[in-house]
């Protein structure tokens, strides 16, 4: 397919922004407001994702890992880098949208109702994908194995289909996200949607790795409580969350651990100072159902 004239688009700018603004939520504009803290320690599968994007044929890429490990946390590290020009010229102008699809199907009563709201917002990236006028367009799409036909109790199977035709035309740039299990349930077996993904497998990482995410996001939560966190604390937050909460993974369960510890803290002493070991004991107590005196001892 060639080039297409501006004024054959069936959806204008206005039209397609609307449909943004109304679906998705653009990651590209909220990095460039400043919106997100820093991520950190995933490098080398940024520079997968953007390998997988730069090529012809299967140019999707596919985030497989545990919940909590942080496969949105690297959509938005990609969209940090494309603001900050530090990616190919193919990919500068690009615009990483993350779809709400939960936005989307609210309000309709039928599948194809909801597939009718999807397949303007498709249409439009398609068609500028074609324009030497427009950068990529690349949609994330988190819990991708809901849109499988076989994904019985979702509102989105079957969505699938309907995107198949846009990826096998190559007018499409899709991020996934999911787990190796329902990786292998859902999406698995159909050849047709698994081969035109490539996968991209997110370690969990390691009580070190755990604890320089940390030292990375910590200045967004000293400036929002107000309070300083040391590296001692950020150490004892890691290794009480790796000892007591097995079934949850880092960096998600130390940093939403700190954050609690900080909101605990500011609550009993206000701000200034320093996190307190007493705020930090409470709440993985609380979270673990141990006392914070067992936990100390």
């Amino acid at each position: 397919m060639g080039e297409i004239s501006k004024a054959d688009f069936k959806y204008s700018d206005e039209e397609m922004d609307a449909l943004i603004q109304k679906y998705c939520n653009d990651f590209t504009a909220n990095a460039a407001a400043g919106m997100y803290d820093p991520i950190h320690g995933r490098d080398v599968e940024i520079d997968q994702v953007i390998l997988i994007l730069l090529q012809k044929g299967r140019k999707n890429a596919m985030l497989q890992a545990p919940a909590g490990v942080g496969k949105t946390a690297l959509c938005v590290g990609l969209a940090q880098q494309i603001v900050a020009d530090n990616v190919p010229d193919k990919l500068k102008k690009c615009r990483l949208l993350e779809i709400d699809l939960a936005a989307m199907s609210a309000g309709t009563s039928s599948i194809s109702e909801f597939q009718g709201r999807i397949v303007p917002l498709l249409k439009a990236m398609a068609e500028r994908h074609y324009h030497p006028d427009y950068g990529l367009t690349i949609l994330f799409i988190d819990e991708i194995h809901q849109i499988m036909p076989t994904c019985h109790g979702s509102a989105y199977k079957g969505l699938s289909e309907v995107m198949k035709p846009y990826l096998t035309s190559g007018a499409l740039y899709v991020i996934g996200a999911t787990t190796k299990d329902e990786f292998r349930m859902y999406i698995g077996v159909d050849p047709a949607m698994e081969r035109r993904f490539q996968q991209v497998n997110l370690s969990v990482p390691d009580a070190e790795g755990a604890f320089m995410i940390l030292q990375a996001v910590r200045p967004g939560y000293i400036k929002h409580h107000g309070i300083d966190i040391p590296d001692d604390k950020c150490r004892e937050i890691v290794r009480l969350t790796e000892k007591y909460m097995k079934k949850r993974n880092q960096p998600d369960k130390s940093i939403m651990t700190m954050d609690a510890a900080c909101a605990y803290h500011v609550k009993e002493f206000g701000t200034g100072g320093e996190l307190s070991e007493e705020a930090i004991y409470t709440m993985v107590s609380k979270d673990i159902g141990i006392s914070a005196l067992a936990l100390k001892e």
